[in-house]
C-alpha cells in the first residue's frame, strides 16, 4: 500500500486549524484506503468496522506519519500486525506493507 500523499497534504492543511478533528479523521480515511486495497469491498461489515476500529487505535502512529515523525512503511507494517491480531488470520493483510 503506497503512501497517500495526497490524503496527508491535505489532512496537513486542516490540521493546522482543527488537530482534534484530523486525528480521528485521518484514521477513518486510512481505513477506506485499506478497504480498497485489500479488496475489502463486498466483504461482512463486521470486517469493514473491525479494519476500522484498528485504525483507530493506530490514531497516534497515523498522527506521528502526518507530523514526519514516523515513515508511512512503519505506519502500514504497525497496522498490518494490528488488523491480523484483530482478525487472527494474517492472510488479511497480505498486501498491506
Amino acid at each position: 500500500m503506497g503512501e497517500p500523499v495526497e490524503l496527508r497534504e491535505e489532512m496537513l492543511a486542516l490540521a493546522a486549524v482543527a488537530p482534534g478533528q484530523v486525528r480521528s479523521r485521518l484514521a477513518t480515511e486510512v481505513a477506506a484506503i485499506a478497504a480498497d486495497h485489500l479488496a475489502l469491498e463486498g466483504q461482512s461489515e463486521e470486517l469493514a468496522r473491525s479494519l476500522e476500529a484498528a485504525c483507530k487505535s493506530h490514531e497516534r502512529e497515523l498522527w506521528l506519519w502526518l507530523v514526519g515523525e514516523r515513515r508511512w512503511q512503519q505506519c502500514v507494517e504497525g497496522l498490518s500486525g494490528r488488523l491480523a491480531r484483530r482478525f487472527g488470520r494474517p492472510e488479511v493483510t497480505t498486501g498491506l506493507p
